[in-house]
């Protein structure tokens, strides 16, 4: 989680890159939403993409879109669950002993979202129609990772946590090496915690700062072109229009060490170095920020996959994501794997 406030000079940059307002737009309940000095959407703020609503929709959901009744039975086992996970069932007043398992986060730590999306979906893929991950091209690869256990693999480590051995901190997940934040994409997808993006905007860049691992993108307006094929990011080389009101990012070269597409937290599908990435962003009113993502890979899925979420304006400022400050969590595993090997060793 967050540990402190932003730095003095993040704060200057987010007040340079904020622009006056002029004439406003139309919000989707027909009131007036600000628009920058060169008159385009004012889409900046603190926005929070937590929501119930699964990446994929459960192959036991027939229906393309729940019930209000099934949307309340649902938010309401939600509350009880967190209810019930705040309410310690033991009392410690002693520390635990040397060599315990002290656990990882508690339930104060944790955001899943409270609701579903607004219209109610079953999942956040639209296309293809069933709200599911295609299917896979019969040459791609496909990594699973684990929460639990550390499970056999291959470098590199494509998904976000989890990890495949103990060997060095290659083999753990990208998150884990707090390259890569685990629900920051892109694209963007819900995960856990730290569900909250910044958008900043200037006549010529928008820029994304996400609050998981402080991951930043800075994408330019002007029509330059991207980057040679030659020089690979992790976050891809993206570049942005407007098409009417609706800001469009296009990004490409992404790093090979990274997935064309996470299907979850421990589950890798592809390499980033055949992805294409289209990412929509459009204001439609106050509080919501539509944003349309589509995944296109042909070298790992048999067709195109697209997924909508719903943003809400959220609660400002960000807070410093200090991932690896004080965080003896990579040392400590190392050295308890190597000390068991020389256990084990004859």
């Amino acid at each position: 989680m967050g540990s402190r406030p932003f730095s003095i000079g993040v704060l200057v940059l987010g007040l340079a890159l904020t622009p006056c307002l002029a004439q406003g737009q139309t919000a989707s309940d027909g009131s007036t939403l600000p628009r920058t000095a060169d008159g385009h959407p004012d889409l900046q703020g603190v926005w929070d993409f937590r929501t119930m609503t699964p990446l994929q929709r459960p192959r036991n959901q027939e229906n393309a879109v729940l019930t209000e009744e099934e949307v309340a039975e649902i938010e309401q086992r939600a509350a009880q669950a967190v209810a019930r996970a705040d309410t310690p069932s033991v009392v410690r007043t002693e520390p635990l002993p040397a060599g315990q398992n002290v656990g990882a986060y508690n339930n104060f730590w944790f955001d899943r979202g409270a609701k579903v999306v607004e219209d109610r979906r079953t999942s956040l893929i639209v296309d293809p129609p069933n709200g599911r991950v295609p299917d896979l091209q019969t040459d791609a690869l496909r990594q699973v990772g684990s929460l639990g256990a550390d499970i056999p693999g291959e470098r590199p480590v494509r998904y976000r946590t989890g990890g495949i051995s103990a060997d060095g901190p290659e083999d753990r997940g990208l998150s884990e090496r707090c390259l890569l934040g685990f629900n920051t994409g892109p694209p963007i997808l819900p995960a856990g915690y730290n569900q909250n993006l910044q958008l900043f905007q200037t006549r010529d860049h928008v820029v994304i700062l996400n609050e998981m691992v402080h991951d930043v993108r800075v994408i330019p307006l002007d029509g330059r072109p991207h980057l040679p094929d030659t020089i690979s990011q992790w976050m891809g080389d993206s570049r942005g229009h407007w098409d009417d009101d609706t800001l469009v990012v296009e990004s490409r070269n992404y790093s090979d060490l990274v997935a064309s597409f996470n299907a979850g937290v421990t589950t890798a599908l592809g390499t980033g170095a055949t992805l294409n990435l289209t990412e929509r962003f459009t204001r439609v009113d106050h509080d919501t920020l539509l944003y349309e993502f589509t995944v296109d890979d042909p070298t790992t899925l048999t067709q195109p996959l697209t997924g909508v979420l719903q943003m809400r304006q959220g609660a400002a400022p960000l807070f410093e994501y200090a991932c690896h400050e004080g965080n003896y969590g990579m040392l400590n595993l190392l050295t308890g794997a190597r000390m068991e090997e020389l256990a084990e060793s004859p």
